[in-house]
């Protein structure tokens, strides 16, 4: 067999390693292990400094957290509420900033009556990367009551969280959300049912100005199979709801009294736009649209255009039946429009079906047959085309 070619480098000798010149003596193991001690100390240095310089980061965000805090109560002072925590803990080290207040205790003053809320648990979190985005958790039980009285209300959740993007006393964007919600009434020493829900979300954003200079909010508030029996008849059947409306007529978040903040919007000619709402009950499906402003005895005005699904089973429900006599519609179709009511009358075998069909216009909903009919609200009256249907509070 021929001989392998030699491909070292000129100048060396035929016996020589290729890898280890000749000159240079190999290192001894002692030296090695210096050499790698060195290089974990090198490391070792490095984490420790890094730890000190994040530490003091930590440390720097939860004093600026404590300020905002701070600057937070202060503005929430001048608006005339008063918080307090039993106890509040701060911590979450190193990659968060955690408050934890057990026992809060919240006034609100100025509003009619004065009004105390108390909540078990509240907890507060942000990531030291992202300090504009908080996340909040509260455990319940939460109580409503007037100052130094016993409470009226309370509520209880399986879930209930909220989140705020921007900081508190100037938000850009805040949701809420709550599993299996609760509300009860103890007004007659009692707890009694007045609202549950399976889930209930809100949904705010200031979408066009800031929150220093006229603010518009658009708002979405979705239900899952709520019902109000301690609210009226109508809303004792499960609701499925989801409703998007836009505010405008806001000067900024200064902080005051939300009835001052209304009566400011009404005197801006702001009003509540209902972009797009969706209400289902039952076999009775309902979608509509509409603009509704602020008179200044506080009470809402303005009209939306409702187009109902299951218009029947819905008169039932506010206790019109379909076999009613269309005497009981006749004069509220002629104020609504003169010689209605004669009209209906013609068509007495039908029922107020007939009365709503002649004031309504017949469409389509999702498949199914429906009647398009205004929904008006006039000092706090409501009215679904001619027929009262209810009644809403002042909001100020």
């Amino acid at each position: 067999m021929a001989p392998m070619p030699d491909d070292r480098p000129a100048g060396f000798p035929p016996d020589a390693s290729f890898n280890v010149p000749p000159d240079v003596p190999p290192l001894h193991p002692l030296t090695r292990k210096r050499s790698s001690a060195g290089k974990y100390i090198a490391l070792l240095a490095v984490v420790v400094a890094a730890a000190v310089v994040w530490s003091g980061v930590w440390f720097y965000a939860a004093h600026l957290t404590e300020e905002a805090l701070a600057g937070w109560r202060l503005r929430e002072a001048k608006a005339g509420n008063v918080h307090r925590c039993t106890r509040e803990q701060l911590g979450g080290y190193p990659f968060r900033i955690e408050v934890y207040c057990h026992g809060l205790d919240s006034e609100f003053r100025n509003v009619v009556p004065p009004l105390q809320v108390d909540l078990a648990e509240l907890h507060v979190a942000t990531q030291i990367y992202q300090p504009n985005l908080l996340i909040a958790e509260m455990q319940g039980p939460l109580r409503i009551g007037e100052i130094g009285r016993p409470p009226v209300m309370s509520a209880t959740w399986d879930l209930a969280q909220a989140s705020l993007r921007g900081t508190p006393s100037a938000p850009e964007r805040l949701s809420m959300v709550f599993d299996t919600p609760v509300v009860s009434d103890l007004t007659a020493g009692v707890a009694k049912p007045f609202a549950r829900a399976n889930r209930m979300e809100w949904h705010g954003r200031i979408a066009e100005g800031s929150a220093a200079d006229h603010p518009v909010i658009e708002t979405v508030l979705r239900l899952t199979q709520a019902s109000f029996p301690g609210v009226h008849p109508l809303t004792i059947a499960a609701i499925d709801a989801d409703i998007t409306a836009r505010l405008t007529g806001l000067r900024d978040f200064a902080p005051k009294p939300w009835a001052e903040r209304l009566r400011d919007i009404q005197a801006a000619g702001g009003s509540i736009e209902i972009v797009a709402a969706r209400v289902a009950q039952g076999e009775t499906v309902a979608v509509g649209s509409g603009t509704l402003g602020l008179k200044a005895n506080g009470h809402l005005d303005g009209q939306l255009r409702l187009t109902i699904a299951g218009l029947e089973p819905f008169l039932k429900t506010i206790g019109i039946e379909h076999s009613a006599p269309v005497d009981r519609l006749v004069g509220a179709l002629d104020r609504f429009l003169p010689g209605l009511g004669a009209a209906a009358r013609a068509q007495a075998g039908a029922g107020v079906l007939a009365g709503m069909a002649l004031i309504g216009e017949q469409t389509m909903l999702e498949g199914r047959k429906a009647v398009t009919v205004p929904l008006r609200l006039a000092d706090g009256v409501v009215y679904l085309g001619p027929i009262q249907i209810g009644r809403t509070p002042p909001l100020f």
